[in-house]
């Protein structure tokens, strides 16, 4: 049985080897006995996930496999408003009262109710025994009271008597492909590291005590190294206005987290493309500008540069004179943008648009062609790819 499981996860693109299979086989020998679904779920995660954007699919797997839970998941995520299942109220009942309700007979009888439920029901329910609700007598739903049930919408359990609990994951934000957060953004923003020892020698070197603690008959010999640093450097072009305003949020968590992980990070602001001038603060943009040359003279080579923004404009403003929608740009954002490029080799641009709509616009393939196609969605799997790229060797242009 376990192996067909080890065998779907792979499936489902999470990198499990068969040296975590093992590890897990070992726990659940040393365990002897796993007293439920929720128990085996756990210790199979800790055994066979590294990373924490794998934990959704894992969910997906785990349910699919072990009793046809994702069958009930995907259903119950397509057809239930979140309104449905606020919490207004908790419904509590003595032993007496629970020993009264009628089981529905096990988890295939329970599934197929609740099924045939959804297919029916058009509207919030509360406190009710029949229908997906909260504070009632139902099987299904939340924050009320039944003895063999299907848990939705409830982030912890009351009871521990629910049959399913998978319905709503805990971890859904963390897949790849879903929206951002600040702290799933610094797990991608992570793989841009380079560490080095700077500054004045404040942390214990643990090695190097013990072996001078050593040699020197056992007479302690504290030993120190300056910190580790993360010495990449970020230089962060942030597209603002017009068609960027609906994206404001999951860009502030990308600066928030980047802000965070990086310790030499500098940030900019341009609207639609970039030309002879950048700002520092969106309130003082028309009166504290400053030159991109002088930028690029500021700032050297060494520094990675990422764009963020949709690239979705007329393409007259990157190509021609004049193109910019705000003032008269003598050189066109093309031009602007390949004396970025040149003098930043390790450069790519972060789109908040999905892929699929990128084929709407045709700015955006003039701005992945100038870029030379370094142009990733604003998805974690995006950023993953982004912080790669970053990591190579510069393109000799």
């Amino acid at each position: 049985m376990l192996i067909r499981f080890f065998m779907m996860l792979r499936e489902a693109g999470i990198p499990v080897s068969p040296t975590e299979f093992l590890s897990l086989l070992s726990a659940l020998d040393q365990r002897r006995e796993v007293r439920s679904l929720e128990d085996l779920y756990i210790l199979a995660r800790l055994s066979l996930v590294k990373d924490e954007r794998h934990y959704d699919r894992y969910d997906r797997v785990f349910g699919e496999h072990f009793r046809g839970l994702e069958a009930a998941s995907g259903g119950l995520e397509r057809a239930l408003p979140e309104e449905w299942l606020r919490k207004l109220k908790t419904l509590e009942l003595n032993p007496e009262e629970r020993a009264l309700i009628e089981r529905l007979g096990g988890f295939d009888q329970l599934l197929e109710a609740l099924k045939q439920r959804l297919s029916e029901q058009q509207e919030r329910h509360e406190g009710g025994n029949r229908w997906i609700g909260t504070a009632g007598r139902s099987p299904f739903g939340a924050y009320g009271d039944h003895p063999e049930g299907i848990r939705i919408g409830q982030a912890e359990g009351r009871r521990r008597s629910a049959v399913k609990i998978w319905d709503r994951r805990d971890f859904q934000n963390l897949d790849d492909s879903r929206e951002l957060g600040t702290r799933n953004v610094k797990l991608a923003l992570r793989r841009l590291r380079r560490f080095a020892r700077e500054g004045a020698a404040s942390e214990l070197d643990l090695g190097g005590t013990i072996a001078a603690t050593a040699r020197n008959a056992g007479w302690l010999d504290l030993k120190m190294v300056p910190e580790r640093h993360n010495t990449v450097k970020v230089l962060l072009f942030l597209d603002v206005g017009g068609s960027m305003d609906e994206h404001v949020r999951v860009c502030e968590e990308l600066f928030s987290a980047a802000r965070s992980e990086f310790k030499h990070l500098e940030h900019v602001y341009f609207h639609n493309c970039v030309y002879e001038s950048v700002w520092r603060n969106n309130r003082r943009r028309h009166i504290a500008r400053l030159s991109t040359l002088e930028f690029m003279r500021t700032y050297g080579a060494d520094y990675r540069l990422v764009f963020v923004g949709d690239a979705t404009m007329g393409p007259y403003e990157i190509l021609q004179p004049g193109g910019s929608v705000e003032h008269w740009n003598d050189e066109a954002g093309a031009v602007w943008m390949q004396r970025l490029l040149r003098h930043y080799p390790h450069h790519v641009w972060l789109n908040p648009t999905p892929r699929e709509h990128w084929t709407y616009h045709g700015s955006v393939a003039v701005m992945a062609d100038l870029l030379g196609e370094r142009m990733y969605p604003l998805t974690l799997a995006g950023i993953d790819q982004a912080m790669r790229v970053l990591l190579r060797p510069a393109a000799k242009r």
